[in-house]
């Protein structure tokens, strides 16, 4: 779990002008939900949800710039004095009263502004947050965009994961991460996969070494980040083992509270992997789709049996 982020972070990440003396800035937000205080504003402060994000657009200030500066200042001062507020962000590059800014920094708030309308900069910093105060866990394996399916290769180091990955950069399609991912669960059943940040376009070849992906096949071979649709397990080819051979019953794989599809695919000499993983992310979609080979074969065939039963 990442916990927070910094309002210096957020200031950062999404170009905020700060106002005043910055005090404030290592204040964390724990909370992705964003708060208009119009209400606390007008004095009812029941349930007010001071450890949010606090925005003010157009209506707030309109409102304030209504009343004498007296009364401003301690309807101001009344939502200011919670200590667990982590910012105030006025939008649309609105004009900040002496009150307003005096009374953020009286109470240590950072005070910050952007140019972007209210709805707009409540959608950027929403997704932002969702993101980075998701639950989070790190992962051994390859992630790959492979006819826009989003697959997570595993299995055992030098298995050839990133040889994989490797050839299906050549082919076409584009890597996300190699040797460690990053995976965050940014909704109830949405997983999105991105490299660390200091592993960001690189790909390790055994008897290679490190490989820059970006600088071999060009920024359209990389990807920052992806959804991440299904799990590929790569293992050894074990002679004694039963693989599926129809496809009828889906193995899953529960990484953080999200079930995946996992196949498994017994790796030995000759096989082209590289082919194989671009048909499991061709029929992937297929089954999105609505389409199951394997369950419509299976369909027919109990359907011929009836029939020479009868």
């Amino acid at each position: 779990m990442s916990g927070f982020v910094t309002v210096a972070q957020l200031v950062e990440e999404l170009s905020l002008e700060l106002i005043g003396s910055g005090i404030g800035l290592a204040r964390t937000i724990n909370s992705e939900e964003i708060n208009r205080p119009g209400l606390g504003l007008a004095g009812f402060l029941v349930y007010y949800p001071a450890d949010r994000v606090q925005v003010l657009g157009r209506t707030e200030l309109a409102f304030l710039n209504s009343i004498d500066a007296m009364d401003a200042r301690e309807r101001l001062s009344r939502i200011c004095s919670f200590e667990q507020t982590p910012c105030i962000v006025v939008t649309r590059n609105q004009e900040i009263s002496d009150e307003l800014r005096e009374e953020a920094e009286r109470c240590g708030i950072p005070l910050l502004r952007t140019r972007l309308s209210t709805p707009k900069f409540i959608a950027q910093i929403t997704t932002f947050l969702e993101l980075h105060l998701a639950p989070e866990t790190l992962v051994h394996g390859v992630l790959v965009d492979v006819y826009g399916i989003g697959i997570l290769m595993t299995g055992s180091s030098g298995i050839g994961k990133s040889e994989t990955a490797l050839e299906l950069l050549k082919r076409g399609h584009r890597m996300v991460a190699d040797d460690a991912v990053e995976i965050r669960q940014i909704s109830e059943d949405t997983l999105v996969g991105m490299a660390p940040p200091l592993l960001q376009h690189l790909l390790e070849i055994r008897g290679l070494g490190v490989l820059n992906a970006m600088t071999l096949f060009g920024a359209g071979a990389i990807r920052t980040h992806k959804k991440i649709e299904m799990i590929i397990e790569l293992e050894a080819w074990q002679d004694d083992r039963s693989y599926d051979r129809l496809g009828l019953d889906e193995e899953k794989r529960r990484i953080l509270d999200v079930d995946l599809t996992c196949l498994i695919i017994p790796v030995r000499p000759g096989r082209n992997l590289a082919i194989i993983i671009e048909v499991a992310a061709m029929n992937q979609r297929l089954k999105r789709m609505g389409y199951n080979a394997a369950r419509e074969l299976s369909e027919k065939l109990m359907s011929s049996m009836d029939a020479h039963e009868d």
